[in-house]
């Protein structure tokens, strides 16, 4: 072989083996893990690249921020940054970890809301679990427009959002996520519920009104569908239901240990003991409990309750008017000894 073409093969050979280390060593660096443990990171609306390396090295979420940064621009990932909640997983290699960031593949998280009283209380806590902030959550929870859309008058609109758990985007805006608890409210709404419904001859509206007082007249969810079968044989007997639970929310001072007469005047369509029938709306979020509380009612004669005077937290029934004012003297002379006024 002549010597220009040994030094050609030579060179060649030469030349494959640096490709092939390049390729191995690119290879690597595309593969390589670089996420030493699970770790969320969330990215607001606006993050810019230079933000995200910082968020990514910050507590030691990645162990190559160089690594990364070098993928994440070859592939295009630092030209837009997508708002989310992403999930890092243990062993995520820097080609794979840019390729989230740059598909916007979040991860949803479970978001929470039970023993909501006003909207700006549901306002809070929702912007305390998503991306958007309070205000946001308010405005929306305060459109009227929007509540119509959804069959609602704004006194009711509470009633559409039912208390659980639920499993959304961070990034979700207010108006969409009002869109999910419209779905979710038309399937809590089953069959089974609906047939239950026609029971007690209520509308959703009206259950979920009732429900509400339900709430606030105790905790003990056993003595729910009594409490319930009173207020719908006050319904059909035209009688008033004379919740103190709506005169406190017509004062707006649900901290109320007494329900004086300078209470019961308080002009106000909540107000039970001045107007009959069911106030226009919830008077807080109805819960689950109460709602189908409400659709299994107990059927009896109880027309009376009031708290009873041992403070379990249980109620003392009766059928007459006069069993009635026994037990709420009894229940007064409790207080009187306790000092309570």
């Amino acid at each position: 072989m002549r010597p220009t073409a040994k030094r050609l093969l030579w060179t060649a050979g030469i030349l494959l083996l640096l490709a092939a280390a390049a390729g191995t060593t690119g290879y690597l660096l595309l593969t390589r893990s670089i996420t030493p443990r699970n770790s969320i990171v969330f990215l607001p609306e606006g993050t810019t690249f230079p933000a995200l390396c910082d968020t990514l090295a910050a507590e030691g979420r990645i162990a190559r921020p160089g690594r990364f940064r070098t993928v994440a621009r070859a592939m295009g990932a630092d030209r837009h940054v997508r708002p989310g909640r992403y999930e890092l997983r243990t062993g995520m290699s820097a080609r794979r970890l840019a390729s989230m960031f740059r598909s916007g593949n979040q991860s949803p998280l479970r978001i929470s809301f039970n023993n909501i009283r006003t909207m700006p209380q549901l306002a809070a806590a929702l912007g305390r679990q998503l991306c958007a902030d309070s205000a946001a959550f308010a405005a929306m929870l305060h459109d009227d427009s929007l509540a119509a859309g959804y069959g609602f008058l704004p006194a009711e609109f509470i009633g559409m959002f039912v208390p659980d758990t639920y499993e959304v985007y961070w990034t979700v805006s207010p108006e969409g996520f009002a869109e999910r608890m419209h779905r979710e409210y038309n399937r809590f709404w089953n069959d089974d519920r609906r047939e239950r419904l026609r029971r007690t001859g209520l509308t959703e509206k009206e259950v979920a009104t009732l429900a509400s007082i339900l709430d606030e007249e105790t905790n003990r969810t056993d003595e729910m569908p009594v409490m319930a079968g009173v207020y719908i044989n006050r319904l059909r007997r035209g009688m008033p239901l004379q919740a103190d639970p709506t005169v406190k929310y017509a004062v707006g001072d649900f901290t109320l240990k007494r329900i004086l007469n300078k209470h019961l005047q308080v002009d106000s369509p909540y107000n039970t003991y001045r107007h009959a029938g069911l106030p226009p709306g919830p008077i807080r979020m109805p819960s689950v409990a109460a709602l189908d509380a409400v659709l299994g009612y107990a059927e009896h004669d109880y027309l009376y309750f009031c708290a009873r005077a041992d403070f379990s937290g249980y109620h003392a029934f009766a059928r007459t008017l006069a069993e009635h004012n026994r037990n709420a003297r009894s229940y007064t002379s409790a207080l009187d000894r306790l000092g309570i006024r």
